[in-house]
């Protein structure tokens, strides 16, 4: 392999380990952010549990006086019964009666309906309280590896960084212009396998010719419908560094190529 097309090789690898890297960066304050929101669903869905078991319990004791007061009414107005004095008057006050005992009935009922929508409550607060501690716990956890892989992250980052300084200086101006206006025009790939008569990435099969010279890897040789440069990786390199350098490129490219 021709050492200026293992120069590329690394830069394209070295490129695409700072993309990887930058783009779980950039990606770790959203995942984070909806970690948040999904613990603050979990808070803002017990409090409202609390609030509906504690509205449940006021209903209560308004019904409770209800019932109370209704019931001290018929207690009266059996009681005034025993006093009246005339046959309308009777048929008056039994009229008073049957009406509260209609509302003390229909009292106990809602308290009935009460006692059995605080159960339902007191349930779907136990439920929710069950969801946020799992989901503290889930959270927390998630939160440290996503934080654990984004220190990672800017220690990959910061070392592609360095092996970027320290390769520039040994490639020509000519290559590393090439390489910069590729991979800005290609979403930040520049270079590329070969494989069977295609591009691996644009898929498109290259003249006959072309895949032969790129066979070789003793040229810079570009996709006529790309313009990434290409390499061919079946041919193990009189290099160890040249291997070295296309199969840390594979494995970066597929990595980089696979859907997040």
């Amino acid at each position: 392999m021709s050492p200026e097309l293992e120069q590329l090789i690394k830069l394209q690898d070295i490129e695409t380990r700072a993309a990887e890297a930058e783009r779980r960066i950039a990606d770790a304050p959203a995942e984070i952010a909806a970690l948040d929101a999904r613990l603050s669903a979990s808070v803002e869905g017990v409090a409202s549990a609390k609030q509906a078991v504690a509205d449940n319990h006021a209903r209560r004791r308004m019904l409770d006086n209800d019932l109370a007061s209704a019931q001290q009414r018929l207690s009266k107005y059996k009681e005034q019964l025993m006093a009246v004095k005339t046959n309308d008057e009777y048929h008056a006050m039994q009229h008073q009666i049957a009406a509260m005992e209609a509302e003390v009935g229909r009292v106990e009922e809602q308290i009935l309906l009460n006692m059995l929508e605080a159960d339902e409550l007191v349930a779907r607060q136990k439920a929710a309280e069950t969801t946020l501690t799992q989901d503290q716990a889930s959270v927390a956890k998630e939160r440290a590896a996503i934080e654990a892989e984004t220190a990672d992250k800017r220690t990959v980052l910061a070392q592609s960084h360095q092996d970027r300084k320290g390769l520039l200086p040994e490639m020509s101006r000519a290559a590393l212009e090439l390489f910069e206006r590729v991979r800005k025009a290609r979403q930040g790939i520049a270079v590329a396998q070969a494989i069977n008569g295609h591009c691996t990435v644009c898929h498109v099969r290259l003249r006959p010719q072309v895949y032969n010279t790129i066979i070789k890897n003793q040229e810079i040789i570009q996709c006529d419908h790309c313009q990434r440069i290409l390499y061919f990786a079946g041919v193990r390199e009189q290099s160890a560094a040249g291997k070295a350098s296309i199969e840390a490129a594979e494995s970066r490219q597929r990595d980089y190529e696979r859907p997040s």
